[in-house]
């Protein structure tokens, strides 16, 4: 009874490994293949098996049903047939609509048009240097009173600052008064050539007195008082802030030493650094807002007056710098700005600024704008057209649309750059991967530079799902441009004590 019973499920046991054995046969062949024992292969009548699945992160899994992923527990995603994939060509991809739902790709047109970017940076507030005047000694002598004794002092112009002893002006107003008295003895003279003379010593020793640094009312006072100072006043040529003092009360000083150095504030320039990257959408007399820290609320413009040409290395960053207004002092020399440029980016790495379509701007000073070709009013240079500093023209066209695709849509190797395209006219969606030639990005956006045309549909989402399974079949792809053995994906080991 027991070798019967025992002979029974051995029986059993071959039957039902025979019934595995076709299953597990039955799921692994493509679908639409049959393998029947007994007959040659060829189309089965039998319902299609289904299609394979796959993880887009782990390649090289393929299970003949949907579920997770025994490796990273992520979707797995179907597979075409291979019957319909030989019939797509290189770098192409034929999906049905249920696997481009499951894999969720999502395409948008090429496109031209104006992009918007805001280049970002941070910087301080610092002088204007043309506005700081120094005070020197215009001739030697003895500082016997300094009228500001710190720094800080605010001064108009004007302003008493030093009074002084100088033995060289003492003898030069001796000199004008003498040539005074000469011109006087001479008045009556019949000889011309003499009195002309003596009238022209009077001009010189009041020009040698001027330049010396005294003013007109102190000649005039010299004259009309028909006796030498022994000391002269000095004012201050500008008004601003006295922000350094270099010299001491009762010193001696030389013709030329510094005394004092005056900031006008009423100005003052923005120092910023920018990225190499942001380059690109910065321009020479650019309107730029910033807002201090110590200000929070306000917000200020200046204009790019200067981008220097060469790199920090250190810091990956150009130097630029702005002229901003500052009549009412907010704006502290050492303050810390945010600023931000916004720039309406146009082909060939042009940027738009309708304030400066089509005028004239003088190249040392970027407020000075024309709508005509003629002289800067401040420093007397030649203005130059503003389409030669890298803006578009007053008459901006389809032509000066750059371009676009959005940032999500390409895929960076770091030596080029593959988009995937939907082509349009087929019966089931298929995907062609496109190497392409990117400028720079602009802001959500990249400048495509060739590889494109405008309207053509590319992958924004999606597209690594689409890469991982050409990569899979052993096409062409991101990773392997002359396609070849699929990758063998990650490779997990255990190691088990023995």
């Amino acid at each position: 009874m027991n070798a019967k019973i025992l002979s029974i499920a051995v029986a059993g046991a071959a039957v039902a490994g025979a019934c595995i054995g076709a299953a597990a046969v039955w799921a692994f062949l493509p679908r639409g293949e049959v393998q029947v024992a007994g007959q040659a292969p060829g189309p089965a009548t039998a319902p299609k098996a289904p299609a394979w699945w796959t993880c887009s992160m782990h390649p090289q899994i393929r299970l003949p049903k949907p579920g997770l992923c025994p490796i990273c527990h992520m979707a797995l995603v179907p597979l075409v047939s291979h019957g319909e994939q030989e019939a797509a060509g290189p770098r192409e991809l034929v999906v049905s609509e249920a696997a481009r739902a499951l894999m969720d790709i999502q395409t948008v047109p090429a496109e031209r048009r104006f992009v918007e970017v805001s280049v970002r940076m941070v910087g301080k507030v610092d002088y204007d240097e043309t506005r700081l005047k120094d005070i020197t000694a215009w001739v030697g002598g003895r500082l016997d009173r300094l009228f500001v004794d710190y720094t800080g002092v605010p001064v108009r112009k004007g302003d008493h600052m030093v009074w002084m002893y100088s033995p060289e002006l003492l003898s030069a107003q001796e000199e004008l008064l003498a040539a005074l008295r000469a011109v006087g003895d001479l008045k009556n003279s019949d000889v011309g050539i003499v009195r002309d003379t003596a009238e022209a010593t009077v001009t010189a020793a009041r020009e040698k007195l001027r330049l010396w640094g005294l003013t007109a009312d102190q000649v005039a006072a010299v004259e009309r008082s028909g006796k030498a100072a022994d000391h002269v006043t000095v004012y201050a040529p500008i008004g601003g802030i006295v922000i350094h003092k270099n010299a001491q009360q009762g010193m001696y000083v030389r013709t030329g030493s510094k005394i004092y150095t005056i900031a006008d504030l009423s100005r003052v320039w923005i120092k910023l650094d920018a990225y190499e990257s942001d380059l690109p959408w910065l321009r020479y007399g650019q309107k730029v807002r910033f807002t201090a820290e110590a200000l929070p609320g306000q917000t200020f413009t200046g204009t790019i007056s200067f981008i220097d040409p060469v790199l920090t290395q250190s810091t990956r960053t150009v130097k630029l710098r702005l002229d901003a207004d500052n009549a009412r002092g907010r704006l502290k020399p050492g303050m810390f700005v945010r600023a931000v440029a916004e720039a309406t980016v146009a082909a060939d790495g042009k940027v738009m600024a309708p304030d400066l379509a089509g005028k004239w701007i003088c190249p040392m000073h970027p407020d000075v704008v024309k709508d005509a070709p003629g002289d800067c009013d401040i420093c007397g240079m030649p203005l130059v057209r503003a389409e030669s500093l890298g803006y578009v023209t007053a008459a901006a066209g389809e032509a000066d649309k750059p371009l676009v695709i959005p940032a999500s849509a390409p895929l960076l190797t770091g030596t080029r750059a593959v988009v995937y395209v939907e082509l349009p006219g087929r019966d089931r969606a298929t995907f062609q991967g496109r190497q392409v030639v990117l400028g720079p990005r602009a802001g959500d956006w990249y400048v495509v530079r060739q590889g494109l045309s405008a309207g053509e549909l590319v992958v924004t989402r999606g597209a690594f799902k689409i890469d991982s399974e050409l990569q899979i079949q052993a096409q062409p792809s991101m990773m392997g441009p002359e396609g070849g053995a699929a990758p063998g994906g990650h490779v997990h080991q255990h190691t088990e004590n023995r």
